[in-house]
């Protein structure tokens, strides 16, 4: 078993955060905490590489195309396709999205690296994650603005929601051999158990 400290995550700044002008404010918000990057590359990603990576099945595509067409139905606009199709739809928009310039993925590594980058990122919609989060901070979309406009929402950044699922998504943006395992001063102030030699 892997020790806690080794712990890693999958991080992709979106086309709109490379466009923004992000990169450095959000890889500070992640250096500051003391988590540390073992992997980064700019890329302008492929789509099979986007539909590996969102990985959803027909039985995800029918549960949420089932509840756009209950939407459109409340909202009185026509409901022009199968739920499933609109659920697909929703995987199609991202990958459009993130294949429309250039991205930057990143592996993490740290004490609860999944947990940490997860509360730093917020949640997933711009207008309810928190202030203080990047999403909170740094942008305003909304999933009903994305939706009335037919497109992902613009939300900056992806991140990993479980150890395992980010070893996953590791697998298909990195090779082994790209990830460099390396020691940081930081870390012997994180999590050496014996602080002998601060002292002169």
């Amino acid at each position: 078993m892997q020790h806690p400290k080794k712990e890693r995550t999958f991080v992709i700044l979106k086309p709109d955060a490379i466009q923004r002008n992000f990169i450095g404010e959000i890889i500070s918000r992640f250096e500051r905490t003391g988590l540390k990057i073992t992997a980064m590359k700019m890329l302008v990603p492929m789509a099979e590489q986007c539909w590996s990576h969102y990985n959803k099945d027909e039985a995800w595509f029918q549960s949420k195309g089932e509840r756009i067409v209950k939407g459109r139905e409340e909202m009185k606009l026509p409901v022009e396709k199968e739920a499933i199709e609109y659920g697909r739809d929703i995987i199609g928009q991202l990958v459009t999205f993130m294949t429309s310039g250039p991205v930057l993925a990143m592996v993490i590594e740290g004490n609860s690296a999944v947990g940490i980058v997860t509360k730093l990122v917020g949640g997933t919609e711009p207008l309810t994650s928190d202030i203080g989060t990047i999403r909170g901070d740094l942008t305003i979309d909304s999933y009903d603005l994305a939706g009335l406009d037919s497109r992902a929402v613009r939300n900056l950044i992806h991140c990993s929601d479980k150890p395992e699922e980010a070893e996953r998504e590791i697998k298909i943006w990195f090779k082994e051999e790209e990830i460099i395992a390396y020691r940081s001063i930081a870390e012997a102030m994180l999590y050496d158990v014996n602080l002998d030699g601060i002292l002169e």
